[in-house]
């Protein structure tokens, strides 16, 4: 379970990376709506506890209870569908959605804890069948696998974190060597089903997507459209206020009327739109900071699976990096307007206590791969 790790294995530089974006994080969500700075405050130190719990354990006997972690992983997903009573610790109903547990005013999102909880899954899997990875039986086998969690999550409903667990089951199954003739043909199949699924939801009667999700789709499509003003005027008034900040940003806790965030022109600033929050008060300067520290993070995160001692090391450090890299991409490509306006946070920037300590029970397991490299 423990075992005597030398020091010089310990990858100090990846846990500043990740304190630095984490500080910036809890200044930003401060900035943007103070009554949750404490909140992210305390995330932050529980995430540092189970970071270094982690980081000093085993990963080796943990991935033993593989099939232990999945069937944990659906019984908590299963357990946010039955409706809360009084102060229970089952599902909260908010918006229109359930995909919370809340006791005594925290609220915890299963669905967060999925991603890990199927990084190291997959990760024991594709190390078990590596021999059989492309056969027919075990992609089978993993397509079932994936995609029992995947339609619990999507019947919340939540359909970004949905595609979100999907990539980054992809991306571990890349990792552990998909064959590129089965990549190929993958592509010639969902390329032309892709362009199918455009032409139907196009259609007037489609019943593919919801309304709100067409919408936000036409809305990005036709920005100037005054029947999709009400979808798109997050995303414009996003892109006014990154743009407004310039090179240095207006400041911290600005008190200026000129302000996006102050005049209440983006909602939920503080979570999926932190971005323009850093735009406007951190300036151009502060945005690349961010940009910049994330990408350290995933290069260190793939840097450290390079020289991981047991292959599904090597896939759990993919999968984190995988996880962090494509929501960053995905939160900042909606801020700027780059892609259709969903519901991602940005890593350890945003404010969410399931999904702060969870990046830091991720960043905890591949600091563990760290310590256990190869030796040449």
């Amino acid at each position: 379970m423990f075992k005597q790790y030398e020091l010089r294995n310990f990858r100090f530089r990846l846990v500043f990376y990740v304190y630095a974006i984490t500080a910036m994080g809890v200044l930003l969500v401060g900035s943007a709506e103070k009554a949750y700075q404490s909140r992210q405050l305390m995330g932050m130190a529980l995430g540092t506890v189970a970071m270094l719990v982690v980081a000093f354990l085993d990963y080796t006997w943990i991935l033993k209870f593989y099939w232990v972690i999945y069937l944990f992983n659906l019984v908590l997903l299963l357990l946010v569908k039955i409706p809360i009573v009084d102060y229970s610790i089952l599902g909260k109903n908010v918006k229109g959605a359930t995909r919370w547990m809340e006791f005594q005013g925290f609220r915890f999102q299963p669905s967060d804890l999925t991603k890990l909880l199927l990084v190291l899954f997959f990760a024991k899997f594709f190390e078990r069948y590596k021999e059989q990875l492309n056969t027919w039986k075990v992609l089978g086998m993993t397509a079932i696998l994936a995609g029992i969690p995947l339609y619990v999550v999507k019947e919340q409903p939540d359909l970004s974190t949905t595609i979100s667990i999907t990539v980054i089951c992809l991306i571990v199954l890349y990792a552990a060597g998909l064959s590129y003739k089965i990549i190929g043909a993958a592509i010639a199949v969902v390329v032309p089903a892709a362009i199918v699924f455009l032409g139907i939801i196009f259609q007037p009667d489609q019943t593919l997507l919801d309304e709100y999700q067409l919408r936000r789709i036409m809305a990005w499509l036709q920005p100037m459209n005054p029947e999709y003003a009400d979808d798109i005027y997050q995303q414009q008034n996003s892109i006014m206020a990154i743009g407004s900040g310039q090179l240095t940003g207006k400041g911290l806790n600005n008190n200026l009327v000129s302000s996006v965030k102050n005049g209440g022109f983006v909602a939920e600033p503080q979570t999926d739109f932190i971005f323009a929050i850093a735009g406007e008060e951190l300036g151009f300067i502060g945005c690349a900071t961010i940009i910049l520290l994330l990408a350290f993070i995933v290069i260190e995160c793939i840097w450290i699976g390079r020289r991981s001692r047991e292959f599904s090391g090597t896939l759990i450090c993919c999968g984190v990096a995988g996880y962090i890299g494509f929501q960053s991409f995905v939160n900042i490509c909606v801020a700027t307007g780059l892609m259709p306006n969903t519901g991602i946070t940005l890593p350890f920037v945003s404010y969410g206590l399931t999904s702060l300590v969870t990046l830091f029970l991720c960043i905890g397991f591949v600091l563990n791969v760290g310590l256990q490299p190869k030796k040449y």
